[in-house]
């Protein structure tokens, strides 16, 4: 929802982005949330947001761009349920891939995507704006995966 733009660009900047750039602000996130091609589902404990995912769907693929959880209501099943959740809603729209970057350092990250079935495809090692290239993991929704990467 609209409403919740600033506290996800809150979050986004404090728990998911690196470095003193800002680059999910309110505006971006805003802006986001009003494409139609965009879901962004929050998890709420209450009356506060515990989590929230922001997904752009395209033809046959879509890309997580951003997931978070409060670290107060981490480990509760957050994450998971709202991964599940968008995956879902792929999977009605016919889109068999799901796609997102993770930073190299943030090996608990990394394993929480692979616990859900994603793959690392590729790495980037032209860096970003920390000097590192993210990991590009996938998820193939219709396909068990078979090996350890998706190529």
């Amino acid at each position: 929802m609209p409403r919740d733009a600033t506290k996800i660009a809150t979050m986004a900047r404090d728990l998911v982005e690196r470095g003193p750039d800002w680059e999910w602000t309110e505006q971006r996130v805003r802006a986001a949330i009003h494409r139609k091609d965009t879901i962004a589902p929050v998890a709420c404990v209450g009356n506060a947001m515990a989590g929230f995912g922001l997904i752009r769907v395209g033809f046959d693929q879509a890309h997580l761009d951003l997931l978070a959880v409060r670290p107060g209501r981490r480990k509760m099943g957050i994450g998971r349920t709202l991964v599940e959740w968008l995956e879902q809603s792929m999977l009605v729209a016919g889109v068999g891939i799901v796609r997102v970057e993770v930073q190299p350092e943030r090996h608990e990250v990394q394993a929480f995507f692979r616990n859900l079935g994603y793959r690392q495809w590729h790495a980037d090692p032209a860096g970003t704006k920390t000097g590192t290239g993210p990991l590009h993991m996938a998820h193939d929704l219709w396909c068990p995966p078979v090996m350890d990467e998706v190529r």
